[in-house]
Parts: C-alpha cells; sequence; structure tokens
C-alpha cells in the first residue's frame, strides 16, 4: 500500500511539473507573438516572422499565433505558407473568424475567386462575427473579379448597410459602377467618398475616371490635379500627370 501511494505521489508530480512546463512554453510563446505582431503593425515582416517562428518553437497550438503567422507570410506573397496557416489557425479553433476572413483574403491573392467566395459566405451567417462588412465587402470583390457585377453590388451594398463610411466598399461599389457604365452612380458614390477621405489620393483618382467616363473633362481634371497634388513624386500621382495631360489634350482639341 505504502508503495502504491509513493508511486501515485511521484505520477502527480510529474503531472504538476509538465503542466508547470507547459505553462511556461505558453508564457513565453506569447511574449514572442506579442513582440511580433508589434513589428507586424510596423510592417517590419521579416522581423515579424522571426518572432512569430520562435514562438511556434515553444508552443503552435495557439490559433491567434497561427493566424499572425499566416499574415506575415501573405504580406510576403508566400501565399501557400499564409493558407496552410490560416488552414492550422482553423484546425485548432473552427470558430475563428478572423482567420477564414484571412484564409479567403489569401485565395483571392491567387484569383482562386470561387475558394475565397466559399470562405467569405461561411462568415456572412456568422452572427457573432464583429465586423461583417470584412467578408461582405470582400465578397463584393471577388465577384466584381467574376465580372458578375450584379452580385458585386449588392455585397458592397449589405456591407455599406453596416458601415457606411467602409472606403473599401465604396470604392469597390464605384468601381462596380464604372464597369457597367453607370457613370452618374458612379459619380455619386466617389464624391460621397472624397466628402469622407478628402485626403485619399485614390479616391479622387477613380473619381476623376468616374468624370472622364460622363464626358465632364472639366471636372476629371481638377480631380486628377487633386492627385498630384496630394501625393507628388509617387507612380500614382505619375498616372494621374499623365491623364490629366490628356484631360488637357480634349478641353483644347
Amino acid at each position: 500500500m505504502r508503495c502504491y501511494l509513493t508511486v501515485c505521489l511521484i505520477l502527480f508530480t510529474c503531472v504538476l511539473s509538465c503542466a508547470a512546463n507547459l505553462e511556461v512554453l505558453k508564457n513565453q510563446e506569447e511574449a514572442s507573438r506579442n513582440l511580433g505582431e508589434i513589428y507586424l503593425r510596423q510592417k517590419n515582416y521579416t522581423l515579424a516572422l522571426r518572432e512569430f517562428l520562435k514562438a511556434e518553437k515553444l508552443y503552435d497550438n495557439d490559433p491567434f499565433l497561427q493566424n499572425d503567422l499566416g499574415l506575415v507570410y501573405l504580406a510576403k506573397d508566400r501565399l501557400d505558407l499564409a493558407i496552410d496557416h490560416f488552414n492550422k489557425a482553423l484546425d485548432i479553433k473552427p470558430d475563428y473568424a478572423p482567420a477564414r476572413n484571412n484564409l479567403g483574403t489569401a485565395y483571392m491573392s491567387k484569383k482562386d475567386w470561387d475558394t475565397a467566395i466559399a470562405c467569405f459566405k461561411e462568415l456572412t451567417g456568422n452572427l457573432l462575427y464583429a465586423t461583417p462588412h470584412y467578408p461582405l465587402s470582400n465578397l463584393g470583390w471577388a465577384y466584381y473579379n467574376k465580372k458578375k457585377y450584379g452580385l458585386a453590388e449588392k455585397y458592397y451594398k449589405e456591407a455599406l448597410k453596416i458601415q457606411p463610411k467602409f472606403i473599401v466598399a465604396l470604392i469597390g461599389l464605384g468601381r462596380t459602377y464604372m464597369a457597367v457604365g453607370k457613370s452618374a452612380d458612379a459619380i455619386e458614390v466617389f464624391e460621397r467618398t472624397v466628402k469622407y477621405f478628402p485626403a485619399t489620393a485614390e479616391v479622387y483618382f477613380d473619381l476623376a475616371g468616374a468624370y472622364k467616363l460622363s464626358h465632364d473633362y472639366n471636372k476629371a481634371l481638377n480631380a486628377y490635379n487633386k492627385v498630384v497634388d496630394l501625393v507628388p513624386e509617387t507612380p500614382l500621382a505619375d498616372k494621374a500627370a499623365k491623364e490629366a495631360g490628356k484631360m488637357k489634350n480634349l478641353l483644347f482639341y
């Protein structure tokens, strides 16, 4: 009996020791993950990856870490690795909605629109997801690229019902209207968007395109010039300057 109790005590001590060691590893992993997330927010992807890989060696059964690894690989355009880690995050935590949205984003980067759509549709019915306008807008972008403009418009509008000032959905909706030749609708959306985001050059560039589509070359010229004023000496400014030159030729032709 005494021998049996001794064995039980030894086993119990081992269990406690293992649990304590695991807790130490988890804490170390979390510290490296937190540092990696700081680097990730700073867009220092190489240092972020170094910290995340260090964390993974300590404890890999962390869905947040696997999602972070997916994000850094996505930023580095290593799409297959990103998909692998987003799937690992979902294997650990199947209801982890941000990882599923990120998985869909990775498939969009591969131009695998149908697989991306399947990912995003799983999220649209999730009533607990805090930011449903993200997958809805992503669905709009996927359908836009499939040239299914009616569905693109539908999902962009659904996203904007939830978050009326969501710039991604606003730009996407405006571009969808342009794709089907609805210049007046596109202008309305882009003019609304520049009121919300008056310092965003990309929106002025799209607005200029909508004015051009409606043959309002004076307004197009002004919008292209606004791009140059906002982001001088950038590729977008160079592109806008070339378009502005074309508008001048049309005005004085």
